[in-house]
């Protein structure tokens, strides 16, 4: 969507009437979906709004045909999930993605068989056979994946379960930048979507999809955003890994099994978990609460730890005073930056290539255009994990 005329901050670009929303609420099928909420419950959330889809697709009378003309064509969507097996593998590998992808696939299979397809041949006069697909199933989930929206919760209500994906038309032809220039706002009778900033004329209009890594971009939108402009980038080291790295410093059974005992304690605090990930920003670990209680709960003497834990736990003010930001990384006392520089080592140890060649890749341009669109993407999306993971803690100060 590009500006036709400069546009000012404030200035109102286009509304939504609620009533033009496609979602389980709004569509043909509301009531059936609506009886049968508690048969349609899944893992994912998604199940109503895609069995909407579904029957709305095929129905020849549905008021959203026209919004399903200016779809993109389903066969060509370029998420990870359709990618080939080897390829993902090859070319994500060491970015958590081929894991994400090979869960979602595993889930969206058996969402379809358990629940999905039960029910649309329960009510066969609703779904024709045409609709009756894994393979449209898949697609339909990449696109409520790239192209939904989810109405916040108001404060009050942070409690409660997130409210269920619905599509709304028009907002979701906006691509996504970090710095964008405007902004989706709810009310009860309409969304409008308002400039933030000014917008020259005959400049794009940037929503933005929510503060995205290139991982979690290419993962659910099939795209990244060009290194280094990503401004919300991050490089991860998983939680397992600096297990891995702990116990690699371990050197009798006695001691590993001491580290694993610390390792269930902070498993209980839920400070770790076997698919959790330390987030790294460009200038602060954004999971600052949980590498800091890692690395202190993993690196204090055994007496300290036994007190700690029968104690069960600390106080603010301790917690206060080991406080880690990418700043004082340097300053972290020797044995944390010792067991964060292997971690970092182990993590380099899962990507296919090595920051020079990925720089060099980068840097001449006859050979990066040379490259596929999936290559050109890949590259991107490691390239500043590698960057961060390349420059580790060093062992001294």
């Amino acid at each position: 969507m590009v500006a036709r005329e400069t546009v000012q901050p404030g200035e109102l670009l286009f509304t939504v009437p609620r009533a033009a929303l496609l979602s389980q609420h709004t569509c043909s099928i509301s009531e059936l979906l609506e009886r049968e909420r508690g048969a349609l419950q899944s893992q994912s959330g998604w199940v109503p709004l895609l069995l909407a889809l579904l029957h709305e697709l095929q129905a020849p009378a549905s008021p959203w045909s026209p919004y399903f003309a200016l779809w993109p064509e389903l066969g060509h969507l370029k998420h990870p999930m359709f990618w080939p097996e080897e390829e993902r593998r090859r070319l994500l590998q060491g970015t958590g993605v081929p894991e994400a992808v090979e869960k979602d696939l595993a889930n969206i299979r058996s969402e379809y068989y358990s629940i999905v397809l039960p029910f649309m041949e329960a009510h066969p006069h609703l779904f024709s056979p045409r609709v009756r697909s894994l393979e449209l199933y898949h697609q339909l989930v990449a696109l409520v994946m790239a192209y939904s929206f989810q109405e916040p919760l108001e404060e009050e209500d942070d409690e409660k379960e997130p409210n269920p994906p619905l599509m709304v038309p028009a907002a979701d032809i906006l691509n996504h930048l970090p710095d964008h220039n405007a902004n989706l706002e709810y009310s009860p009778n309409y969304l409008r979507m308002v400039a933030t900033k000014p917008i020259p004329k005959g400049h794009e209009i940037f929503n933005t999809y929510g503060q995205m890594a290139n991982w979690q971009l290419i993962h659910m939108y099939g795209f990244v955003e060009p290194y280094p402009d990503n401004t919300d980038d991050t490089a991860d080291i998983q939680m397992v890994t600096v297990r891995e790295a702990a116990l690699q410093g371990t050197k009798a059974e006695a001691e590993r099994l001491l580290l694993l005992e610390r390792w269930d304690y902070l498993c209980k605090l839920e400070m770790v978990g076997e698919e959790g990930a330390f987030v790294i920003g460009w200038e602060k670990v954004l999971t600052e609460e949980e590498l800091t209680t890692t690395l202190k709960v993993l690196c204090m003497p055994t007496e300290e730890f036994r007190e700690i834990k029968d104690q069960d736990g600390w106080g603010d003010d301790e917690r206060e005073e080991d406080s880690l930001t990418m700043t004082n990384i340097p300053k972290l006392k020797e044995s944390w930056r010792q067991l964060l520089r292997d971690s970092v080592l182990l993590t380099l140890q899962t990507y296919a290539t090595d920051l020079k060649t990925e720089q060099d890749l980068l840097s001449n341009k006859e050979v990066y255009t040379k490259l596929s669109w999936r290559e050109q993407q890949a590259l991107q999306q490691s390239e500043v994990c590698s960057t961060w993971h390349n420059s580790p803690p060093e062992k001294k100060s």
